[in-house]
């Protein structure tokens, strides 16, 4: 392995490794009623918000859904101000009144995630379009489910991004269900990239969720964005989530879907696909690293106060 091939894997095996383990620790913490927020987790699904925030640049802005820990942490979202927002507390990303579903960090280029379903999509394209009009070279990734395909903001947002042309990546995180609805329940055909293609968008779908293959297509896609060579781009990134919609147990006895359905997708896991690429002592400095960072981020959340009830009237649309 080249020297420059090592240090991506080893970035790479970082940011997955990361997510994945603050994400497992939340689940240790959230049934003793210390997380004030319903969460969402990405477990199973952290290779796509890794692979594209890997590839994009440092002036590059994300939106995102509901289940955003991975976007935000990929995109490098502050830790301890993330872990403070869903204790609830004063410290937090949005000064604990957002919780899991909000999460924001501007100065990484976190501009938000959304309770519900489709909301960030017309923002993203709105702050593209900005983007295109004050002639920056930075562009915007939006990350949504396979569920906001239905939804109207969609085909209204990516109409008008090909039609005026922003700089916009479209990422489908497809793991198939819209809570407990199969995607194939809610529409005749597995055909979401040619749909998205009769609106003049390059669209291409990876499978498995190769976290190396969506750092590639993004790579090179951002690029030619960026140069004005071509207009928004989408991307379909076949995953799954490991655990139920929201919470943090299993949900296999649902009756919806079997643990057989995600066991191609556990076979394939990218986190510990890299970790056997990397050489030993480098892994190993790595989780060493991390686990120390998450108990830190932890015990800052611990220890941070709640917000004084003058907070219920900061931050509103019309201040008194």
């Amino acid at each position: 392995m080249t020297n420059n091939k090592l240090k991506l894997t080893a970035q790479i095996f970082r940011s997955l490794y990361r997510i994945r383990r603050i994400e497992e620790k939340i689940t240790q913490v959230y049934p003793m009623d210390k997380i004030k927020s319903p969460v969402h987790l990405s477990i199973g699904q952290e290779a796509v918000s890794v692979g594209v925030c890997e590839a994009l640049e440092p002036q590059d802005v994300v939106f995102g859904t509901y289940r955003g820990h991975a976007m935000y942490l990929a995109k490098g979202g502050d830790l301890k101000s993330m872990i403070a927002e869903l204790y609830g507390k004063v410290t937090g990303c949005a000064k604990g009144k957002g919780g899991s579903m909000h999460l924001i960090d501007k100065d990484h280029g976190v501009m938000g995630t959304s309770a519900i379903v489709g909301t960030t999509l017309p923002v993203s394209v709105g702050y593209a379009l900005g983007l295109r009009y004050r002639e920056s070279d930075a562009i915007v990734a939006s990350f949504f489910g396979d569920g906001a395909v239905d939804e109207g903001a969609f085909h209204e947002g990516i109409n008008f991004a090909a039609l005026k042309k922003v700089p916009i990546i479209f990422i489908c995180e497809n793991n198939e269900y819209a809570i407990h609805s199969h995607h194939l329940r809610r529409r005749l055909a597995d055909n979401m990239c040619e749909r998205v293609r009769s609106y003049g968008i390059h669209a291409r779908r990876i499978d498995n969720a190769d976290v190396f293959k969506i750092y590639r297509f993004v790579k090179k896609y951002s690029m030619l964005i960026r140069s004005g060579q071509i207009g928004p781009v989408f991307i379909e990134c076949m995953t799954a989530r490991w655990r139920e919609h929201v919470g943090p147990n299993e949900d296999f006895d649902f009756g919806y879907r079997t643990r057989g359905d995600i066991e191609h997708c556990v076979k394939n896991d990218q986190v510990q696909r890299l970790r056997c690429l990397l050489p030993g002592p480098v892994a190993d400095r790595i989780i060493g690293e991390v686990e120390t960072e998450i108990e830190e981020a932890f015990q800052f959340a611990e220890d941070s106060p709640f917000p004084d009830g003058v907070e219920l009237f900061n931050d509103l649309f019309r201040e008194a």
